[in-house]
């Protein structure tokens, strides 16, 4: 357990020198036994592409969202021709705009316009880019995850790096659900026997494992059954949802630690 002494956090309050104190007597004294997650293998690479991946794909909505709000003030002949497209269609019309060299707010409309549609094709690029090198570290690293139903190479990544490149530190398929924040927590009450939502954990590999579940509900018959059966015997919806969350976690969690296990020229093989 590396968690604080809550004691002492009462006692002496909160600050970096407290914190950094309160660490250094726990590894001192042997009470710090966890394991820090490493950052220098293949996760650490996706862990980068996906940063960037994040970073190219909310700069592309911004540029979409400038180009709509030109569009807005611009000219009527210019808005209505470019009235009722889709966002494909409506970049590439805008990249192949005629330009004018008369100073006017036309000009100056159709100069941004093919200015921002260029940058959302070069981000539509740099996107693409990055997700291939995202898909060929998991290749290369833990296949069988993308073989998994409903998983796929930014799912992969947000569970893998919320695990890091020494997943064995997790001593079970339970401390990652918990890492992850589907392992359920306690709320019974009196006569009502009850578990509610974990609000811990990992934002990012809870979002994908959630994303996960729904990929499977919507296309895979197991997942379906299941939900009924567990809305059968009393839960809501959003609880089965859980609960499903929760064996979804356990099955990608073997998946990952069986891969880590294997020797290193074995798993690339694999």
């Amino acid at each position: 357990m590396n968690q604080p002494d809550k004691a002492t956090r009462r006692r002496r309050g909160k600050t970096d020198t407290i914190d950094a104190e309160a660490a250094a007597h726990a590894v001192l004294s042997g009470r710090a036994t966890a394991t820090a997650k490493l950052a220098d293998g293949p996760v650490e690479a996706l862990r980068l592409f996906k940063m960037a991946k994040a970073s190219a794909v909310k700069a592309r909505t911004q540029a979409i969202n400038q180009l709509r709000a030109v569009l807005v003030t611009a000219s009527p002949e210019l808005r209505e021709s470019l009235d009722g497209l889709t966002i494909p269609k409506l970049v590439r019309a805008c990249t192949t705009l005629h330009r004018s060299t008369a100073s006017t707010a036309t000009a100056a409309a159709v100069f941004t316009l093919r200015l921002l549609a260029r940058r959302v094709e070069e981000l539509d690029d740099e996107i693409a880019a990055l997700k291939q090198q995202i898909t060929d570290v998991i290749r290369q690293h833990i296949p069988q995850l993308l073989d998994c139903y409903g998983v796929g190479p930014d799912t992969a990544a947000a569970l893998l790096i919320a695990t890091g490149d020494n997943p064995e530190r997790l001593h079970s398929e339970a401390s990652f659900a918990s890492l992850c924040g589907v392992s359920p927590v306690e709320a019974s009450s009196g006569k009502t026997q009850r578990r509610r939502l974990n609000r811990g954990g990992d934002r990012q590999a809870n979002s994908a494992l959630y994303t996960i579940v729904l990929a499977r509900l919507r296309w895979e018959t197991r997942s379906r059954s299941y939900v009924e059966r567990r809305t059968a015997e009393g839960k809501t919806r959003r609880e089965a949802i859980r609960c499903l969350k929760r064996y979804v976690a356990r099955e990608l969690y073997t998946i990952i630690i069986r891969a880590h296990a294997r020797p290193r020229g074995q798993a690339l093989a694999a």
